[in-house]
Parts: structure tokens; sequence; C-alpha cells
């Protein structure tokens, strides 16, 4: 993964103020989008997996569960691994039938080279890996649009189905009525090829607004 340096960022924050003048004021006060501007912590595989585990659960409860998790696997969470593990086990660990049967998918994807998870950085086109994660059973649009941005560090995400996307996006324009997504949408199509960097700061809005310095 190329990672982007902070005056690149700065540069580019500079050009999103300037695609829409709205966001200006807020990347002024807010602290520099960090995507892309640090080399992850996790490995693709462990990344996505952390993803599943995630998804309509609480923090707290996520992390409990990836936690025994990482302890099955014995320190670190691998295709191999996670594959050897039963479902029986995945639910003491707290892990939910449709979540197991999606784990075990992956794993099963990345064991026989199907999805290249280690070198999924190296495909550039945003959509091969959209459609190569989202044909595996129950990982989704909003999974694959995190994994993209967090994980890949790639600039031109667009997760309009993301409640808090949409949230900042009517605290910064001030709206009356919730936006929807098919709308936001609509408006992400001047905001080529930042998207990330703006959805990013739609989140700063709703931290902001929850007083959270980050």
């Amino acid at each position: 993964m190329a990672l982007h340096s902070a005056q690149k960022m700065r540069r580019i924050v500079t050009e999103v103020g300037e695609l829409d003048k709205k966001f200006a004021p807020l990347i002024a006060r807010r602290p520099l989008c960090t995507i892309g501007r640090k080399l992850p912590t996790e490995t693709n595989f462990e990344s996505l997996v952390s993803s599943v585990i995630s998804q309509q659960l609480a923090t707290k409860a996520a992390d409990t569960i990836h936690g025994r998790l990482v302890l099955a696997c014995k320190g670190q969470v691998t295709a191999k691994k996670l594959a050897a593990l039963d479902d029986a086990k995945l639910r003491e660990i707290g892990v939910s039938g449709a979540k197991s049967r999606t784990l075990k998918g992956l794993s099963l994807a990345v064991l026989d080279k199907t999805i290249p998870v280690d070198r999924i950085d190296e495909i550039h086109d945003d959509q091969e890996i959209f459609e190569a994660l989202t044909s595996l059973w129950g990982i989704g649009r909003w999974t694959v649009e995190m994994f993209m941005m967090f994980q890949l560090g790639r600039l031109n995400v667009w997760p309009t189905g993301d409640l808090a996307v949409r949230r900042g996006w009517d605290i910064i324009h001030k709206n009356n009525e919730e936006i929807a997504a098919k709308a936001l949408d609509l408006k992400g199509e001047k905001l080529h090829p930042y998207r990330s960097v703006v959805a990013w700061y739609c989140y700063q809005a709703v931290h902001e607004s929850r007083g959270l310095d980050y």
C-alpha cells in the first residue's frame, strides 16, 4: 500500500474545501485526514475478519468476541486457523451462525486463492476489489467500503449507506431533513477522486457534535 504523506493530504483537503466550500471551515478546525497515512496494524485478512465480527454489534461486544477469536487462533487469526475452528467453537466464542458462515467462506476463498487477500492492494481498480469481496456470502457493501478506506487507504470510496456519513453531511450543510443515500450518491459525483476524505470529514462532523476531539 502506498502511503499518503501529510503534505499530500493537506493538498487534498484544500481541494476538497474548494469542491464543496461547506467543508472548508470544518477541515480548518479538525485533525488532518488519516486515511492511508500509516501502515495498517492488521493483515488484510485480519481486517476483514474484524469488520465481519463488528457488523451490527456495539464496539465493546465486538472487541470481546474478537479477543476470544484471537485466543482460539493462538495469537493470530489466519485463514488456515479460522477454517479449522468448528461451528460449536465459534458459537462458544460468541460468533453468530450467519457470521460463522461468512468467516468460513472468507477463509476458504483465501485458502483456495479465489481472493488474493495478501496482494489485494495491488488491484488498482476499486470496483474489482468490491465485486470480488461482495461475491462472498455475508460480506456486503459497508464492510468492503470500510476495508478499502481504512485498511487499503483508498481515497475515492463513497459509503453513503453509512448513517454517520449521511448525518455528518447534514450537519455540515445544515440540512433540516435527513439526506437519503441515493441523493448523497448523486452529491458525490462532484467530489471525485477524494470521496473517502469527504466521508472522513463527515465522521468528524458527527464527532465534533458529540464533543469529541477526534
